[in-house]
């Protein structure tokens, strides 16, 4: 836990000013972490999860200010040097960095999502996303339909979306 806390100070840093990408990454990992323990996550698997979810948005600030933009892709692309660079000195051992790297990447991905981390983080990213967002009915069915694969998540979706 004491390097979760560490991450998330790190973001809070990295993001200072910045209120709005705070409370995202904040509401993201704890939706994150809640699904994981549901899920009964191994507690490895559990931190990968935890640790992405703090910096899944990471590529936003370095996206914007190389292209002027942070489209999902841009994401992906900048966010796992970014995450890198920021988890260096937490000694995590290059397994566990390597794959918390890989979700940032890919966490705007929906094709194949291997792995019990990268479908937790996918759908709290969007139970956050489709509350900041005000999705509509229609948009939180779609979503269910297409992203939501975890009973937890589909109940958390449910129940927050009275559906």
């Amino acid at each position: 836990m004491e390097s979760l806390d560490k991450i998330c100070e790190k973001m809070i840093q990295y993001y200072q000013g910045d209120p709005k990408r705070i409370q995202h990454f904040m509401k993201v990992h704890a939706f994150a972490g809640l699904i994981g323990r549901m899920e009964k996550l191994d507690a490895p698997t559990q931190f990968i999860l935890e640790a992405a979810a703090y910096v899944h948005d990471i590529g936003i600030r370095p996206a914007e200010e190389k292209y002027g933009s942070c489209g999902g892709r841009l994401q992906e692309q900048e966010g796992p040097p970014a995450a890198r660079e920021l988890l260096r000195d937490l000694n995590l051992g290059e397994e566990i960095l390597e794959r918390i790297c890989y979700l940032v990447g890919h966490h705007h991905t929906y094709g194949h999502m291997e792995g019990a981390d990268y479908q937790i983080l996918v759908e709290a990213d969007f139970l956050v996303n489709l509350y900041e967002e005000q999705a509509g009915e229609t948009a939180v069915r779609k979503a269910e339909e297409k992203i939501f694969r975890t009973a937890s998540g589909r109940e958390i979706l449910k129940r927050m979306f009275a559906l």
